[in-house]
């Protein structure tokens, strides 16, 4: 880490500037001066569905850039949109503690999911979802939707839409809290993997950086997300990808839910296993595995025609 501050690379959404200015007020309590540093990312200046851009790390490689540049020394990710590839020279040290990881509707008509009528709008930028709804309902008009979580509220505010789907965690760190109608039961919708953790990711190399950054570690939010990136580096399916997963502990076991849809949610595949919080690699592998059995792979693949 260079003489005074650490400097923090993020994206300049009011989402990402809420998360890495919590990171910063985090490592200023543990005594460590932190500035931030605003990067664009492919995400953020191209439009049209984030699918359609036809990349993965699309919010993520010119802040990872920057990282291996030496421009800044520590990069604040959404772990969702973080790829599980490894990048050669970058490490994740730090996953801070989860918020909740949900997916919740909002609307200024309903209230709850079962009182969507038939043919109602509803919005969401996710194949995950979309996929995962249309299972549940498929007389509903999903909808694609895209631009910040301001915007996509506005939208929804000027009649384009009945509902909208955003994560519950971006909802209430933004104090947006009371937007939220009613949180899908993971029975309707499994969240994405790592949804609603923060990843804290440095240069392999950096050891004074590593230092202070691994005391923001949560250690079962580590291992839940290690599982659920598991899992989705088995199947081989990206970000992208329709597939939902769920890690929690549960009787100090680590438990892991996942799905994996076709685009139209005609087909959903579903698969569960535990194990002791030691092994998050192997159960993410475990499940993932059952998932492959039953077809995952060509489900996968219908999603990127």
């Amino acid at each position: 880490m260079p003489t005074g501050s650490l400097r923090i690379g993020t994206r300049g959404s009011a989402l990402a500037r809420w998360q890495a200015e919590h990171i910063q007020q985090l490592l200023g309590d543990r005594g460590a001066a932190a500035e931030l540093v605003l990067i664009e990312t492919q995400g953020d200046v191209k439009s049209g569905p984030i699918g359609a851009i036809g990349t993965q790390g699309v919010f993520t490689k010119e802040i990872q850039r920057a990282l291996l540049d030496r421009r800044v020394d520590l990069a604040v990710h959404s772990l969702k949109d973080l790829p599980t590839e490894p990048v050669d020279g970058l490490q994740l040290t730090a996953t801070p503690p989860r918020e909740q990881c949900g997916d919740a509707l909002v609307s200024n008509r309903f209230a709850t999911f079962p009182e969507l009528p038939a043919a109602a709008r509803i919005g969401t930028g996710s194949a995950r979802r979309q996929a995962q709804l249309l299972h549940w309902r498929s007389d509903l008009d999903v909808l694609d939707i895209r631009g910040n979580v301001d915007t996509r509220l506005q939208k929804l505010d000027d009649g384009e839409y009945d509902a909208i789907i955003l994560a519950q965690a971006g909802l209430m760190r933004l104090g947006l809290a009371d937007r939220i109608r009613e949180v899908a039961p993971k029975e309707i919708i499994l969240p994405a993997v790592g949804q609603g953790a923060i990843g804290l990711e440095t240069r392999a190399d950096d050891r004074d950086s590593i230092a202070v950054v691994s005391q923001l570690n949560d250690a079962e939010t580590l291992a839940a997300v290690t599982a659920e990136r598991s899992l989705l580096a088995a199947l081989r399916g990206g970000c992208l990808a329709p597939v939902g997963a769920w890690a929690r502990f549960e009787n100090d076991l680590l438990h892991l839910d996942a799905v994996v849809l076709d685009p139209t949610g005609r087909e959903r595949l579903y698969a569960n296993s535990h194990g002791l919080p030691d092994a998050p690699v192997a159960l993410g592998q475990v499940v993932a595995e059952r998932l492959i059995a039953d077809g995952a792979e060509q489900l996968i693949a219908d999603s990127r025609i």
